[in-house]
């Protein structure tokens, strides 16, 4: 059964959903970008029916300024709070939670891995953000790919029969091909130290819970993820695919990782 309820955060109402279920092993869901807790297309909404239905109860909210919440709207940078006070109402709401796990995607994962709440027994990690900008929007993609990604389109091009028709023909901007070609053979610089990049690898070096990494390859977020952090010990799950959300079929992919991760946490 699903319950609606609200719980304080620095003296801000903060509106939340709960999934019921009678699992001691619970999945809290951090929502990325400006979304609601509903999730893109109701897919988060969706998420939690599923993961409640296995038997774990999940716990989704709308950060401070977000939705139905009360505040300021401080982006993900800001959502330690938030964060903290959900995970407290998650297990004031659900007395039988002995542990609990968190998944977010897109800047969503990010703040779990900068604030790393303690009290988490594990992290599932989707598209992790790494641009600068504190704007990771609701859309499906950022609006200028990485390095990584032109490489990877250049790469796909110059394998496809089409593509080298169309040159032959051509058709094909052959000062904006030899740009993009040029950038094949430069090496990601290294990430300053006070960079998002930089940051988030320390937070993957010093995880003090199990972490899964969850990709969507095709995705631009995933692969600029790739091309400037490195994961270290944390497995990565990969799935060839561009919806950055998991939309459409994608979705029982990532409810059996997430499903996946919950069992072994609840086994442990």
């Amino acid at each position: 059964m699903r319950h609606q309820l609200s719980f304080p955060c620095e003296g801000a109402a903060i509106a939340a959903t709960l999934d019921e279920a009678p699992g001691t092993t619970g999945l809290l869901i951090v929502s990325g970008g400006n979304e609601i807790r509903s999730g893109a297309h109701r897919g988060m909404a969706l998420l939690a029916q599923r993961i409640a239905e296995a038997g774990h109860p999940v716990f989704r909210f709308d950060r401070r300024g977000i939705g139905d919440s009360e505040g300021e709207n401080g982006g993900y940078t800001s959502s330690a709070p938030d964060i903290a006070a959900a995970i407290a109402a998650f297990r004031g709401a659900a007395a039988q939670l002995t542990r609990i796990i968190a998944f977010g995607n897109c800047d969503a994962a990010s703040a779990l891995l900068l604030h790393k709440p303690l009290t988490l027994d594990a992290l599932i990690l989707a598209n992790p953000w790494t641009y600068e900008s504190d704007d990771s929007g609701d859309t499906d993609e950022p609006a200028l790919p990485p390095a990584a990604a032109i490489r990877a389109r250049y790469l796909a091009r110059l394998t496809d029969p089409k593509s080298l028709l169309r040159l032959l023909k051509g058709e094909i901007d052959i000062k904006k091909l030899a740009r993009g070609l040029s950038a094949l053979g430069r090496g990601t610089a290294p990430a300053p130290p006070d960079s998002l990049p930089a940051r988030l690898n320390s937070a993957l070096a010093s995880l003090r819970c199990p972490a899964t990494i969850l990709l969507a390859t095709g995705d631009r977020t995933a692969q600029a993820f790739v091309a400037s952090c490195d994961p270290g010990a944390v497995p990565i799950e990969r799935l060839a695919s561009t919806s950055h959300s998991f939309a459409g079929d994608d979705a029982e992919w990532l409810a059996q990782n997430i499903l996946k991760a919950l069992g072994r946490e609840s086994a442990a």
